[in-house]
């Protein structure tokens, strides 16, 4: 294993496939998991926007620093438009205004652009994933709750590893049986001397699937394991699925996800944060006006599960987008086929 500034090089790294025959693979993936995820969730297919109104506070702000890609539309006079960097907020009024009711969900191919992002083996500019909501009622958001979640996500990540396995005889199973639950206070107090990327890495090479949760909070130490947007995740029910991937000998994140704030925890966070001044958006007023519903819901990287399945060194072998001169070199030199 070489790895040269962003770019991590496995030894003798070569794809038993084709890149005819990994289109076919992503299509086959991609479908699969689809399917299965909405009948184990029991989300509908809709459609989503590209873009939402800049001023709302409707479009997610992730971890609260990256710039959205905005603009100006010729026949648009109201305010500039952004692309979306998720659909967090937006599917919650999409379940509101569509008539969804307890235990319905909904979810949609998501395509973003992250202009901030670091380039890397799993980092893009271009971000494609399934965004995924499902209204709960107040009852259900605890952590029994979210962990039957996370659970049912996982049967369909076993399901879609066995179906790949079946059709590409080269590749292996590599998931354990059931995915390890801890939260970022109990990983601190495991690995005390060392950062919370470090943590996630001994964590994950040791259990191979993990469900990191209550991310976004100040730990004891003072210091948050990850930083998240205070007005989407209640940061004490939400968390990140990790699979370890020998491949890069590193954590892959396939899944952000959460129950989202209700009205006392985005109070709560905004203050945490300093940021109290969104109340007065569009989408926060209804939020503490209790007009729109409780909800779970997340993101699951749609290149990245292809990347994870197809054991692949490089985001970029399973989905086309737009790499420094430098990248595309090394990956040249060492066998890895950019789309």
């Amino acid at each position: 294993m070489k790895e040269d500034k962003n770019l991590i090089i496995p030894k003798n790294y070569n794809s038993e496939i084709s890149i005819i025959e990994t289109e076919r693979a992503i299509k086959f993936i991609k479908d699969y998991f689809e399917k299965s995820l909405a009948e184990n969730l029991n989300l509908t297919r809709i459609s989503a926007p590209l873009f939402v109104m800049e001023n709302t506070g409707v479009n997610d702000s992730l971890n609260g620093v990256e710039r959205p890609v905005s603009f100006d539309a010729l026949d648009i006079k109201e305010d500039n438009l952004e692309i979306v960097q998720s659909l967090a907020k937006w599917k919650r009024i999409a379940l509101s205004n569509y008539g969804f009711e307890v235990d319905e969900g909904i979810y949609t191919d998501m395509n973003a652009i992250r202009r901030d992002e670091i380039l890397d083996n799993t980092h893009s500019i271009y971000v494609d994933q399934w965004d995924w909501e499902k209204i709960v009622s107040k009852e259900q958001r605890s952590e029994v709750y979210l962990k039957n979640v996370v659970n049912k996500i996982y049967t369909t990540f076993k399901e879609t590893e066995r179906i790949v396995c079946e059709r590409y005889s080269h590749i292996k199973p590599m998931l354990p049986e059931n995915i390890y639950f801890i939260t970022s206070q109990q990983l601190e107090d495991m690995y005390p001397d060392v950062d919370s990327d470090t943590r996630e890495k001994l964590i994950t090479k040791e259990k191979g699937a993990v469900f990191i949760s209550k991310i976004g909070k100040v730990l004891n130490s003072g210091e948050r394991h990850g930083t998240r947007s205070p007005d989407y995740d209640d940061w004490e029910l939400n968390g990140d699925i990790i699979f370890w991937y020998p491949i890069l000998d590193k954590p892959l994140e396939l899944s952000s996800m959460g129950i989202r704030v209700d009205e006392n925890s985005l109070l709560k966070q905004l203050k945490i944060n300093g940021c109290e001044d969104r109340k007065e958006l569009e989408y926060h007023k209804m939020l503490l006006n209790k007009k729109l519903p409780y909800t779970i819901g997340g993101g699951i990287g749609q290149s990245r599960i292809c990347m994870y399945f197809l054991r692949k060194a490089h985001i970029g072998e399973v989905q086309a987008s737009i790499w420094n001169k430098e990248m595309i070199k090394k990956c040249k030199e060492n066998n890895i086929e950019l789309l």
